[in-house]
């Protein structure tokens, strides 16, 4: 077997497929398996370490029929008439009964929202850049200050027609919440303001940490979208944005600027779909074969899907996903190919 892709999916379709005695060969681009996990704190929704799953899953590569390739990609992609042959950017030719792609996602760049000053003005961050901040305990602002005020805006590069992305990340008004939540802890004495077109809390729990934001630590949640940020001379960040539930526009001051990236197929998983004639959807993730009974399936028999290559997903979908998919691989097999 071989898995493309070692993040969250693939280090699962790798564990699983191992432990019933396939040999998998796991490719993986960076020099790190994990994908974006590596880069998160705290998980929603119950907003544990994320070094516990990273545990678990860093556990995995750990075994003898794993053969893990790391800082490799795939320079080519072929259907035999009984296998597979994969050839690296390293020159070495793979052979398998059956692929597993699990290229995962890639975070939308809020620069191409130029409206928002991301790259531009010093305090604008994204959702990863605040992770990052949290994972180090320091959310100061450029010049060493501690922000009074944090605006965060929700669907940046989702659900907008102007960068092409139509459909919904599912994940950013829980981020927002459960980051929004992160802030006031460190920070009780601060305002969070969160700017939502309409909050999509769609996983359990989901909407029980969105009452706690409000209940307990105190956010705000402004209907509305904005339309754009400024700097002002002292260096605050002045936005511009329309409060749809009053029916009135609004400016305001802020300190910090937190911007909620979507999630969009990975160039990795573009290029992958170009080599091996791998359909993709509307979305432009990978297209299952069937949306309700066949999302592991691609339009290549042999070769399957798993995790967020397919769709946005939260860790939990991803891993029950990865599962699903060597599900599908071991009946594959057992059919004869």
């Amino acid at each position: 077997m071989i898995v493309i892709g070692g993040g969250v999916a693939g280090l699962e379709a790798a564990g699983q497929l191992s432990k019933m005695g396939i040999e998998v060969s796991l490719i993986e681009k960076d020099a790190k398996t994990g994908g974006h996990l590596n880069n998160w704190f705290k998980l929603f929704p119950d907003r544990r370490n994320s070094t516990e799953v990273q545990s678990y899953l860093g556990k995995i590569v750990h075994n003898s029929r794993i053969k893990l390739l790391n800082n490799t990609t795939i320079d080519k992609l072929r259907k035999g008439r009984s296998h597979f042959s994969i050839t690296t950017n390293d020159g070495e030719e793979l052979k398998a009964d059956a692929v597993i792609v699990a290229t995962g996602f890639d975070l939308f760049k809020s620069a191409r929202k130029e409206e928002y000053g991301y790259g531009i003005y010093d305090n604008v961050l994204t959702s990863a850049d605040l992770e990052t901040k949290f994972r180090n305990g320091d959310l100061t602002l450029k010049n060493g200050t501690v922000p009074d005020t944090i605006g965060i805006i929700h669907c940046v590069g989702s659900r907008d027609e102007k960068v092409g992305n139509f459909y919904c990340s599912k994940l950013c008004c829980v981020t927002a919440v459960k980051q929004a939540i992160e802030i006031r802890e460190i920070l009780p004495d601060s305002k969070v303001f969160c700017f939502y077109m309409d909050m999509r809390m769609g996983g359990a729990f989901y909407e029980e940490l969105y009452r706690e934001a409000q209940e307990k630590w105190g956010v705000s949640f402004i209907r509305g979208k904005v339309s754009e940020a400024s700097e002002t001379i002292e260096n605050k960040l002045l936005i511009k944005v329309e409060d749809t539930l009053a029916g009135r526009p609004l400016k305001m001051k802020l300190d910090m600027l937190v911007l909620m990236a979507g999630m969009e197929m990975s160039k990795e998983g573009e290029r992958i779909a170009v080599l091996g004639g791998l359909k993709t959807g509307e979305n432009r993730f990978f297209a299952a074969s069937d949306n309700h009974s066949g999302s592991n399936r691609s339009n290549i028999e042999g070769i399957f899907y798993a995790g967020t290559c397919t769709a946005p997903m939260n860790i939990t979908e991803t891993i029950s996903h990865a599962r699903a998919a060597v599900v599908e691989v071991i009946d594959y097999l057992k059919d004869g190919k």
